[in-house]
């Protein structure tokens, strides 16, 4: 988890999606991830998280449906939210949070 609060405490905006390649929805956000890092580039990060690999984070997040998209800014949550979302939504939300 130290490796965690590393990502957390960046100054850019961090987009976690907490996933499981089981469930159809979390399938289908992949190529969304895609188009919001080429759009982000190196102003932030997008890191997909198995919920199922990674289950210690998972509880302590309180992770419930999937997927859960979180945002971070300088170690803060900013905006969570479950299920689908579509590429233009999430490139915006992360460019409220630029620098």
């Amino acid at each position: 988890m130290s490796k965690f609060g590393e990502l957390l405490d960046d100054n850019q905006p961090l987009l976690l999606v907490f996933f499981n390649n089981e469930i159809d929805e979390s399938e289908s956000l992949h190529p969304v991830l895609k188009d919001v890092a080429a759009a982000i580039g190196d102003k932030g990060k997008v890191i997909k998280i198995d919920a199922d690999k990674n289950e210690k984070l998972s509880e302590a997040l309180r992770i419930r449906v999937l997927p859960t998209l979180i945002i971070y800014k300088l170690g803060e949550m900013v905006w969570r939210q479950s299920g689908e979302q579509d590429a233009n939504t999430l490139i915006a939300l992360m460019q409220d949070h630029l620098n």
